[in-house]
């Protein structure tokens, strides 16, 4: 599988499960795992929220998947419209997960979101988003990549994060830039790189302020940020 747009190709990283991508979630979903197994411990059934997440995404968890997946229904909520899943245990929504009404009334047995909060907007929408995780389960894992880990992870460019906003909208104009294809024009530029804002682990705890603030390492160095309460 690859991720094409007007003739630019990456081969999406899920789809290799020797890929540093893949690794990287596989093992961070030993974080993960304990929270849907006792889920399981307590009922017959469990219901999972995974907020900006996709069919894909859950491949790193096939082994551990499948002899429960009777058990499992995983919804997957997007802002754009995606494929029909595949596997009998997913179903798809369109929605926002900064929406106070979305899921009005309903509870998960768990809420999960892999490198979502860091698109959803101003520090006003990711306080919206975490409110969502926090309204609609006690038991939830949200990860980020870390403001302060020298390689940004979208555009894998050494310290892109730190540079100006017209600078960083300069290379977008010039060159394909990690999962970005070159910006066709300066207000695409702008949009790239606008729409992502890294987080750090104090604004993680302000956001989660009941869950513990585990860090993911690469070479000693703090990759991602994880709220976990289970």
């Amino acid at each position: 599988m690859s991720i094409a747009i007007d003739g630019w190709q990456k081969r999406d990283p899920l789809a290799d499960p020797q890929s540093l991508e893949f690794r990287f979630r596989a093992r961070r979903f030993e974080r993960i795992r304990p929270l849907i197994e006792a889920a399981l411990a307590r009922k017959d059934h469990v219901e999972i929220l995974d907020l900006g997440g996709t069919e894909a995404y859950w491949s790193i968890a096939a082994p551990f998947l499948a002899p429960v997946r009777d058990r499992l229904t995983i919804t997957l909520v997007n802002n754009e419209e995606a494929p029909a899943p595949r596997g009998a245990m997913f179903r798809s929504l369109l929605g926002n997960a900064c929406d106070p009404q979305l899921f009005a009334g309903r509870r998960f047995d768990l809420v999960h979101s892999n490198s979502v909060i860091e698109h959803v907007g101003d520090e006003t929408q990711m306080r919206a988003f975490a409110d969502t995780v926090r309204r609609l389960s006690d038991r939830y894992f949200v990860q980020t990549p870390n403001y302060w880990f020298p390689l940004e992870p979208h555009f894998r460019v050494l310290g892109f994060q730190y540079l100006p906003l017209g600078v960083r909208a300069a290379l977008m104009k010039r060159f394909n830039l990690g999962f970005f294809p070159r910006a066709r024009s300066v207000e695409e530029a702008y949009a790239n790189v606008r729409d992502i804002r890294l987080l750090d682990a104090a604004m993680m705890a302000r956001f989660f302020p009941e869950a513990e603030i585990a860090m993911e390492k690469v070479a000693g160095l703090n990759k991602s940020i994880m709220a976990i309460r289970g």
